[in-house]
């Protein structure tokens, strides 16, 4: 396209819908190599460093705000239930966790669908979950949903660069924790997040 802009005969309208594919294209491989550096990097490390104790509950509620145009855009029905908890681990890390928890659960709800927050402690436990009214999953995407570059089927594979999932599923595993889904065609997707007790400090001292 950016040769194709070295033509003199183009018309206003075909030049400007040229440079928008050239702008979507970069940020999109931009992103794909970011993510890659980012998936290479954290199957290298071995521990979580720099870690701090901070409130999770606002560090979700922050990651949802900075994603509202997005859903606000598709007119989706938004709802968080998080009660204030206490976590010790990387801020970093765990902001790229739920950003890419949350972002996914954008792009897969249809306009007007709905998505559904919620925070629990435990004595030995967090537990997180993200439920999604969006198309679902079939049995095989599900078996291979955090796999690297996996996107599934065409619906799936329009939607994201098949990295997001298995750079959360990373993340999880190296603070302790786990991720699981479950979904069904037609009926939405639900991501639970553990996250074990060794990184809870429930008076926060």
């Amino acid at each position: 396209f950016a040769e194709l802009l070295l033509d003199k005969n183009l018309t206003e309208l075909e030049r400007e819908e040229y440079l928008k594919i050239i702008i979507e294209e970069t940020n999109r491989l931009s992103k794909l190599a970011t993510n890659t550096i980012l998936l290479s990097r954290l199957s290298t490390q071995k521990i979580v460093t720099d870690m701090e104790e901070y409130d999770l509950s606002e560090q979700i509620r922050q990651c949802s705000i900075i994603l509202s145009n997005r859903w606000l855009e598709k007119g989706i029905e938004f709802s968080c239930a998080l009660p204030t908890v206490i976590y010790k681990g990387n801020r970093e890390l765990m902001q790229h966790l739920w950003l890419n928890l949350i972002s996914n659960a954008i792009d897969h709800t249809p306009k007007g669908g709905e998505i559904a927050i919620s925070l629990e402690e435990k004595d030995t436990e967090i537990i997180l979950n993200i439920a999604d009214s969006g198309e679902g999953m079939d049995e095989e995407t599900l078996k291979h949903v955090f796999d690297p570059y996996f996107q599934g089927d065409e619906s799936r594979s329009s939607k994201g660069l098949g990295l997001g999932l298995a750079i959360s599923k990373r993340i999880c595993e190296l603070c302790s924790g786990s991720i699981k889904a479950e979904s069904a065609l037609g009926e939405g997707s639900l991501f639970t997040i553990t996250l074990g007790k060794l990184n809870v400090n429930k008076t926060g001292l």
